[in-house]
This record gives structure tokens, sequence and C-alpha cells, in this order.
């Protein structure tokens, strides 16, 4: 998604050392081109809210440690509005968020922006990754659930490796999505070399082919309608004083695409005693793709963040060596590709990375951020501390459920340890549905009482 109309890569760009590209994406950040502020008030608070990042992401002492809320679905159901209705009705779920942020975004520091997947375009392609409220889960439900499944075969290894982009059209997607079931109809594209082989395309009149392609453009029309509702409320945010503190690309660990999408769970880890030759060279492969599909995105010059959830690689998915050489090796060489780039790596740690810490600290100061989740922030702070920003891990669980009182003290603890020098940003250690209101309030209250440095 474009948010402002920054310039290209400067001419020299590759002359630059990756330290003087980052520098150059978070002067972009700082200083968003295209964007009318709604007042000088709100444009001298985006400035100082994008330092503030800025400055942890560099690991060094902002004015204050930043807080980043975990809203969940808070200004969805505040307003009555459930997760069905927010991704069917998009006149109904900006409301809400108008509703939230002209009620609660100057208390809170925060700006709700009605970010939701088009739940018509998943029933369009006829999405098989997951269920979604009103389509397998009930309307009531706050979020979606995973489909774990075998969609790549143990035997089409080698056929990923020669050919990823045949593999992935005529294979792979139409297993995902049965809007694309009439892609296996396609020979590989790279048969058609000269005009006598053109008749190839007379696939293209049979009717199940056609069908798909009407299918593309009944989602291409939904998301022109989303976006006619919601498209320019994206920039509102940044309008209003609020940066965005997650600017950038979203990827996969190499091994937790073919672990989660394609081999599945128990498909990956039999693959490591099975065939692990196999395995390392198809990670190579996704790790390339994975690099070419961020750095040729049309937006790259605009973005200076790559986010990543990392699944497979927490305490207690494989032993330490093998994260040593299934994991680790991939992930690095698309981080570092990413780094070169001048982007910053915001690694999400979902579970626990205690005993992965020692092994992952390689990276220049300021190139990462880690995200954790239930990871010993302590520890981490002491062993990554002077070279990543880190982040989390408020546990969700406390958000929902626990008292303002608790919630406070537990910032509190983080804030007075994990923000020693700077680099430390507050948060939960991942998103909370239904976070309680007052909650939200504690956490703001402690990094205002305790997180100002001095």
């Amino acid at each position: 998604m474009t948010i402002g109309n920054w310039s290209k890569l400067p001419d020299n760009w590759a002359q630059l050392t990756p330290e003087q590209k980052r520098q150059h994406r978070l002067n972009n950040f700082l200083n968003p081109k295209g964007i009318n502020f709604v007042s000088p008030e709100a444009e001298r608070a985006y400035k100082i809210r994008a330092q503030r990042l800025v400055d942890v992401y560099n690991v060094q002492e902002p004015d204050r440690v930043p807080v980043d809320l975990p809203l969940g679905n808070l200004p969805f159901t505040s307003y009555g509005i459930n997760m069905y209705t927010a991704m069917y009705d998009y006149d109904k779920v900006v409301q809400a968020c108008q509703r939230f942020n002209d009620q609660y975004s100057a208390e809170l520091e925060c700006f709700a922006i009605p970010f939701v997947i088009p739940g018509r375009v998943l029933d369009f392609l006829d999405y098989k990754l997951y269920v979604w409220p009103g389509h397998g889960l009930s309307q009531d439900s706050p979020g979606f659930q995973f489909v774990e499944a075998e969609y790549m075969k143990a035997d089409e290894y080698d056929a990923l490796i020669r050919d990823p982009s045949d593999f992935w059209l005529r294979t792979y997607l139409p297993r995902i999505f049965g809007a694309f079931d009439s892609f296996r109809l396609f020979q590989p594209i790279t048969n058609m070399v000269e005009i006598i082989n053109v008749g190839q395309l007379m696939v293209l009149s049979m009717p199940q082919i056609q069908d798909t392609l009407q299918k593309m453009l009944d989602v291409g029309k939904e998301y022109q309608k989303m976006m006619k509702v919601a498209g320019e409320y994206y920039r509102m945010g940044i309008a209003n004083g609020f940066p965005g503190a997650m600017m950038g690309a979203f990827c996969k660990a190499p091994f937790d695409t073919l672990g989660d999408t394609l081999r599945g769970t128990r498909g990956i880890m039999t693959d490591i005693y099975r065939r692990p030759d196999n395995l390392l060279e198809a990670l190579d492969v996704i790790a390339d793709i994975t690099i070419k599909s961020v750095l040729t995105s049309p937006n790259i010059s605009e973005i200076f963040m790559v986010g990543y959830p990392l699944h497979k690689g927490a305490d207690g998915w494989m032993s330490q060596k093998q994260f040593e050489t299934f994991y680790w090796p991939s992930l690095k060489k698309v981080m570092n590709a990413f780094i070169n780039e001048g982007l910053i790596q915001s690694l999400f740690a979902e579970g626990s990375f205690n005993t992965r810490l020692e092994s992952v600290n390689e990276f220049p100061k300021g190139a990462v951020t880690w995200y954790f989740d239930q990871t010993d922030m302590f520890r981490a702070k002491r062993i990554l501390g002077d070279k990543c920003c880190i982040r989390g891990n408020v546990p969700s669980s406390l958000v929902v459920t626990g008292s303002p009182g608790d919630v406070k003290e537990y910032c509190r603890k983080l804030i007075e340890d994990c923000g020693k020098g700077g680099g430390y940003i507050l948060s939960a250690g991942a998103n909370a549905e239904n976070p309680k209101l007052e909650n939200l309030r504690a956490m703001l209250a402690a990094v205002k009482e305790y997180g100002v440095y001095k």
C-alpha cells in the first residue's frame, strides 16, 4: 500500500553503504511527502512520534519509551461491529474506526485503521488455507484459523526447485484457491517460445479458464469497492500525527514458508530426517524468491522495514543444531539481502526464543528489531540490547483479563529493565482480542510515568 509520493531511490544508491541507505529510508519516514496534515499540531506530533521510533530502531534513547497498544478488534466491538461485519461491510468498519478515533485517539495516542481482508475476495477465490468468520467459523469469531494440510507433496521437491514459478502456478495455487483449479490445464509458460507454440493459448477458450478469469476480475472489482471506501482512511493516521510503526513489507522465514503453507508441520519435520538435502536446496530457492518478491515491489523506495512472523524456529520445535542447519541460514540470507538495501528487519518471535538468543545476534547495530512474545525479555535485553531494538512482551492474557494495576506494574518492570539505554518499545507479546480499555490506559500511563528519559 502506497502511503505517500516519496521520491525514487537516489541515482547513486548502489554506491551507498547499508547504513546510508537505512538513513535515507528513515529520513523519508520522518518527512513523509504527499501528506496534508490536518493541523500544525498534528504535524508536530507526527515528527515527535516518528523521531521517537527512529531513535529506538537505532538503539538510542528517545525522549520517551514508545508504546504500541494492542487494540485488537476493540475499535470494532466497541461500536457493535464483529469481525464478520468488518470483513463484509466496508462502510460500517470505517464508521466504527472513525468513532473510535474521535473518542480515543488523542487519549490513547494511537489511530485505528479499518484494515481487514475483504471477505468476498476470499469467497470469490474459494481460499483453502484459512477459515474465517462466516466461512467455517461463527460470525462472532474474532479472527482466522489456519487449515493445516500438505499442500506440497514429498515427491514434489524437484518440481519446486527446477521451476518454482511453474510449480506455484500449476500446482500450488490450484490447491489453495478453488477458483484457480483450472490453472492445472495450462502447460508450462516456458513451452511457448515462438509462433507455432501459441496454440497453447487455446486453453483460454475453455469454460473453466474463462470462469477463473472472471473470478479474478470480480476480485479486482471488490478491491476497488473496498479502496473507494477505506483507501483514503489509511493515510489519515499520518495526517492526524500518528506514524505507522510497521511501514514496510511482509515476508516469512523460508523454513516457515515451506513448513506452514507448503509441506505442513508434519511433512517438513519428517523431511529434516528423510530428505535433508532436498529441503536445504528448496530453502535456498525459497530464500531467493522471498528476496526478489520484496526488492522488486513497486513501492520498495517507500518502505524502511520488513516484518516476519517466526513460527517453527521457536523453542521446542527443533534442536539447536537443526535450527542452525535448517532454519537460520536461509533466514539470515534473506535478512542480509534486505539489510544491504537499508531495510530494518523486524522479527516477530512467536512463542519463546530463549534458546536462540545467543546464536542470532550477528547483525549491525540498528539493522534488526526483535518483537518478542514469551521470550525472557530481561535476558533478551542483556544479549541483544546493545545492537537490536526489542519490543514486547506484556502478556495478551493480562491485557484482556488483568487489572489496570497489574498491567501497569508489569509494564513498569519491563520499562525499567529493558528501557535502559534506549532501544525498547513497550507492547503486548501478541495482539489482544477484546482488550480492556482501562488496561490500554494503564500501558500508556506506565510509559509516561516510568519511561521518560532524563
